[in-house]
């Protein structure tokens, strides 16, 4: 195992919340040693409040604490927006089933037993945190990529994390964005639950508000139960918008090639555009230079099979 990280990455923090100096002093040292950076806290008020301004990669969570218990730090931490993402391994001495159940109950993704060993953990916490970071790079690249994808956790109905685009379109079409999924969105996805256990399609959710609509479309459901769901907006100018850097076409190119698509004549395209069929034509001779084709159908066919969702 590598003892440090290049200088260039993003440190790997953990957060070790134990009252017991021994065990923290134990895990710290050997987590230091292999690179990691550590955070410490010896109760759970303090766990919460480094969990949410430091936002670490894993938390080592001891079960049993004074005062607020390890279980009860794990559910706030998955209630909250901010850290329900933060995979949680419990320390515990206790391996009756009924703790282990109250673990994962509570939130927790793994579990290790006292007396601490350190490669034990050092090896659980590399797993957990190589399967974290490669969600939060998923997250990252769809950010980048302008992608309106959410997750939300299948038996909870919690929202566990959604883009930027996401969160704007949510807004809205339904209101304010929490930390749960909005009513409409658990109500499809409860009727998509009882579809597919009698074997009937899949329909996408579709909200309007005006003449705008949102589609909702169901990607996967995951392991761990959650149902990752992507976004798009339908509405005549969110169409032209997506032509415009789909083939390299101005605004006029994109609005005429978008109503031949609506099999409108170029008559009628001039009148939507306040534009003679004469420019409406040339436009077109642009459109389809660009697209390599000669035909309305042609161009038509090219641009809904770009506009058409993946899957679609």
């Amino acid at each position: 195992m590598p003892t440090s990280s290049p200088p260039s990455a993003k440190p790997r923090i953990v957060l070790i919340v134990d009252d017991i100096p021994d065990n923290l002093s134990l895990l710290h040292d050997a987590l230091d040693e292999a690179g990691y950076t550590v955070l410490v806290a010896t109760d759970g008020a303090s766990a919460l409040a480094r969990a949410t301004r430091q936002q670490p990669d894993v938390i080592l969570l001891d079960a049993l604490m004074p005062g607020m218990d390890g279980f009860e730090v794990a559910r706030r931490l998955k209630a909250e927006f901010a850290t329900r993402h933060i995979p949680i391994v419990f320390m515990t001495g206790l391996t009756e089933t009924e703790h282990v159940v109250a673990a994962f109950d509570a939130g927790g993704i793994d579990y290790v037993t006292k007396p601490i060993r350190p490669r034990e953990v050092l090896a659980r916490i590399a797993a957990h945190m190589l399967g974290a970071r490669q969600m939060s790079q998923a997250r990252v690249a769809l950010d980048a990529y302008g992608q309106a994808t959410l997750a939300v956790k299948a038996a909870s109905g919690a929202l566990v994390w959604l883009t930027p685009l996401a969160r704007k379109l949510v807004g809205e079409f339904v209101g304010p964005v929490s930390d749960r999924a909005p009513r409409e969105i658990m109500q499809w996805l409860d009727a998509i639950a009882s579809a597919q256990s009698a074997g009937q399609a899949v329909l996408p959710l579709s909200l309007a508000t005006g003449e705008r609509r949102l589609v909702f479309t169901l990607q996967e459901r995951t392991a761990d139960g959650e149902w990752l769901i992507s976004l798009r907006e339908e509405s005549d100018s969110a169409s032209i918008d997506a032509l415009i850097p789909a083939f390299g076409l101005t605004q006029r190119e994109a609005e005429a090639l978008y109503w031949v698509i609506k099999g409108k004549t170029n008559r009628d395209i001039g009148d939507i555009l306040g534009l003679s069929p004469r420019t409406v034509h040339k436009h077109l001779e642009h459109v389809f230079a660009k697209l390599g084709v000669e035909t309305r159908t042609a161009a038509a066919t090219l641009a809904m099979n770009k506009l058409r969702p993946a899957g679609d």
